[in-house]
């Protein structure tokens, strides 16, 4: 099997990953310590999930500081639960909590709960006991926020058409006096959902945005005038444009709705496919739009028009039942004169 007996010393010496595999006892303790972590070649990794305390944190936060030692994981503290430590400072340390199932039931409960945790991974969902998603404790009555602010970002960056130089994410309402952390990385999935090529989940969603230089920035308040709960995604392009929408959810079965864009307050259920449009405020335009839908055989599910004075700006939120394509969106854009023609499809 190729395996090699060795003394611990000798093991220090030439070891690349450090395990240990080991029962907690009066001579285990302080097993590897600072004597033996001066034995080490700097590029080791220390490994502990056998029980705190073998491997001294004192002495590893040390050697990793001094660059004694390359990296370091952890799963057992020598103070539990472990709830702060100098070694989370370390992005080389990896900490997680201490998972103990040592009878057949409790190994089969926590079987079945790691590859529930896998089965989302692998679809982009949410994990909520992740370590590496920065989303804190997820309240059950933040959890139906999740798909909304995902489908809000994957609307902006439509209205957008770029990614934006800032991002705001906004949560207002009742909503707020949980941790809302998790719905800014929904909206970061959502926006970046059609922009990248990759996968994107929990976990990677801020990495784009560090990566293309995005700011990034989630406020709360308590106070929302016209819904119990309100989540807008913000956003400064480029030219120094500002796109906004903002969502809520409605009723016992949190229908999803979108509640602005920009400045103009709407009230519309969300689709799979809608069109967003800006134009002069006229007669007209809303029964060309339907002619121009209708030819290329696009039912219109529902629409709403504001606008902030007559014969000013005016906003359409059209929800219909297929994509519209870019030639028939050119086409409506062209006829009625508009200033913005955006396709939406979040399918």
């Amino acid at each position: 099997m190729g395996v090699k007996v060795l003394s611990l010393d000798e093991l220090l010496e030439v070891s690349d990953f450090i395990t240990v595999h080991l029962p907690k006892t009066p001579e285990t303790v302080g097993l590897i310590g600072d004597e033996a972590l001066r034995k080490v070649k700097p590029s080791v990794r220390v490994i502990n999930a056998a029980r705190g305390g073998i491997v001294d944190e004192e002495a590893l936060y040390s050697a990793l500081k001094e660059g004694r030692v390359a990296g370091a994981g952890l799963d057992v503290y020598a103070k539990e639960p472990c709830t702060d430590s100098p070694l989370f400072e370390f992005d080389q340390v990896v900490c997680t909590p201490h998972l103990g199932a040592s009878t057949d039931e409790a190994q089969e409960k926590a079987g079945i709960a790691v590859a529930r945790s896998v089965r989302l991974a692998l679809a982009g969902e949410l994990v909520p006991d992740a370590v590496n998603v920065q989303g804190g404790v997820i309240a059950e009555d933040v959890k139906p926020g999740l798909p909304l602010a995902e489908r809000l970002g994957r609307i902006f960056t439509a209205l957008a058409g770029e990614v934006a130089a800032r991002l705001d994410v906004e949560v207002y309402g009742e909503i707020t006096q949980h941790d809302v952390k998790v719905l800014e990385l929904s909206a970061l999935k959502g926006v970046f959902e059609d922009v990248v090529d990759e996968t994107v989940s929990y976990v990677n969603a801020p990495l784009f945005a560090q990566e293309r230089g995005v700011e990034v920035r989630l406020t709360t308040s308590s106070e929302s005038a016209d819904h119990r709960n309100v989540v807008t995604v913000r956003g400064t392009l480029s030219d120094g444009e500002e796109i906004s929408v903002s969502g809520t959810l409605a009723g016992p079965k949190h229908v999803q709705k979108i509640v602005a864009v920009g400045e103009y307050d709407v009230d519309l259920a969300l689709a799979d496919h809608m069109v967003v449009l800006r134009y002069e405020d006229r007669p007209g335009v809303v029964g060309t739009v339907g002619r121009i839908l209708g030819e290329a055989g696009i039912n219109i599910a529902g629409m709403q028009v504001a606008r902030a004075t007559v014969g000013g700006e005016a906003l359409a939120v059209l929800t219909v039942d297929d994509t519209v394509s870019a030639a028939v969106l050119g086409e409506l854009g062209a006829e009625i004169g508009a200033t913005s023609a955006r396709s939406v499809n979040l399918v």
